[in-house]
Formats: C-alpha cells, sequence, structure tokens
C-alpha cells in the first residue's frame, strides 16, 4: 500500500466524521484481503457503519472478539465489569453470561480465570450465532433465548456468578446516541425501556432462584441509574454495593445472594 493511497482513504475517513481517522485506516488495510475489498471497507466505514462490524472484530479485554453486523459492540466501559467479576469468581465456577450479546464478557472472565462452566445468554439469533464463534474456545455454551428461560433448570440455586451488560438506555434517550449505534446496533441490546432499567429488573428479580447461597449478580448501568439499581437489588433481597471506575466512566452494581 503506497503512502498516497494510504492519505487518500485517511482523508475520506476524515471528511466522513471519523476522528481518528489515521488509526481506523491502518486497521483497514490491514483487513482488508484485496484493493477491492479495502474500498468497499472504506465506504462502509465513510458510512458509518461501526469499525468493529466493518473489519469483523474488536480488541475487548486482550482478547479479539469477532463482530458480526447487527451485533452489539463491547464497550471499553465493560472490562470493568469483567475486572469486578473476576475478583468473585473461583477456578470451577458456574458463570452465566446474561443478555451476552458477542460473547465478549464470558470469552473475557474464561480466558483469565481458566476452568469455569460458562453459560451465555442473547434473545437475539445473531448474537447467539456470534457469541458461539467466541466462546467455544473456552468450553463455553451459548443459549437463545429470553434470559433465564433459555438455562437449563438444573441450574437453579447453583450458579455463582451472572454478569450482565444488560440494555440500560431509556427509549427517548436513544435518539441522542452517536449515529453508528443508532443504525447499525441492534435496538434490543439498546432499549432498557421508559427509563432504561427494565431488563436490569428483569435480571435482578429471578437472580435469587439462580444464585447458589453467597452468589453474585453484577449489572453494568450508568452512574446517574448506580442509586437506582442498587435499589432495584436491595428490594429483591440481594445485599448490594456500588463499584465505580471514572477512568472508563464506568459503574457497576453487585447484588450478593444471602441465600439460607
Amino acid at each position: 500500500m503506497d503512502d498516497q493511497t494510504e492519505e487518500i482513504i485517511i482523508h475520506r475517513l476524515r471528511t466522513s466524521g471519523c476522528v481518528f481517522a489515521e488509526e481506523e485506516a491502518q486497521l483497514l488495510i490491514s483487513g482488508a484481503r484485496t484493493l477491492d475489498d479495502l474500498k468497499k471497507m472504506v465506504e462502509m466505514r465513510a458510512g458509518g457503519i461501526p469499525l468493529e462490524q466493518v473489519i469483523g472484530y474488536t480488541e475487548f479485554c486482550g482478547l479479539r472478539i469477532k463482530i458480526d453486523a447487527e451485533v452489539f459492540v463491547p464497550r471499553q466501559r465493560t472490562e470493568f465489569l469483567v475486572r469486578q467479576a473476576e475478583k468473585l469468581t473461583c477456578f470451577g465456577d458456574i458463570v452465566v453470561d446474561m443478555c451476552c450479546g458477542s460473547g465478549a464478557v464470558g470469552a473475557a472472565l474464561a480466558a483469565t480465570l481458566g476452568q469455569i462452566v460458562l453459560y451465555s445468554v442473547d434473545i437475539d439469533p445473531a448474537a447467539v450465532r456470534c457469541a458461539g464463534g467466541n466462546i467455544t474456545a473456552w468450553g463455553g455454551q451459548v443459549f437463545q433465548g429470553d434470559l433465564y428461560k433459555a438455562l437449563p433448570r438444573s441450574l437453579q440455586g447453583r450458579v455463582n456468578i451472572v454478569v450482565a451488560n444488560a440494555p440500560y438506555v431509556p427509549t427517548e434517550a436513544i435518539k441522542l446516541l452517536p449515529r453508528e449505534a443508532r443504525l447499525y446496533e441492534p435496538k434490543l441490546a439498546l432499549d432498557g425501556g421508559k427509563d432504561g432499567l427494565d431488563l436490569q429488573r428483569r435480571v435482578a428479580k429471578e437472580a435469587p432462584l439462580w444464585l447458589a447461597p453467597g452468589g453474585h449478580l453484577l449489572v453494568e448501568t450508568s452512574e446517574w441509574q448506580a442509586s437506582q439499581t442498587f435499589e432495584i437489588f436491595s428490594s429483591i433481597g440481594l445485599i448490594p454495593k456500588v463499584a465505580r471506575n471514572d477512568e472508563l466512566d464506568a459503574t457497576v452494581i453487585i447484588g450478593t445472594n444471602p441465600g439460607l
């Protein structure tokens, strides 16, 4: 690839609004198999399709996570959810990655902790297909369905960790999201209902039935929703606490099942 072609690509990306045009150009060049592929990829990105969907992967917790078209792209802030879960997970634990999307959270936990029993769940068939490609190498299983309904009933009362990056954007706030998220990521993965907490309520409500005594539910939320998520956890009998990372603008509510 000559310098002139690279400069043309950078200019095309920059004029389309890509803030990190130089870095993105390098990734597109590296990911293209032919010049025709590169031209198509540049136009896709210039048209607003998320870079990760164009090149087919993202970097997450040191892993290369496969990203298919129309699958939610894991954000850097969600690495904080993984780190909080790592502190609470032991060798051999049963871990459920709820609303798993690409499967990035479960894959990252399995890669770091080694032997865990991983179950990933999503209602979106596209996400389930994508997650399967990311977690099977770690011995994980992925299920399609509506939250806990997708899981084998034999897991009730035995799960050590439930992690959930459930959608928490209020419906009316979706129109304020960046264009590439609004247009190219599934609304199912963004829309949390009127106050953004519908899915969190549902995940929390059934958690005590599935968690082992002393097990933990960890949910990513926003800083301004944290007090509400905290109350949701408390109201159904979980012992909640807040974990916050200002650098990543990441907030996680951790609920512990007191058991019997």
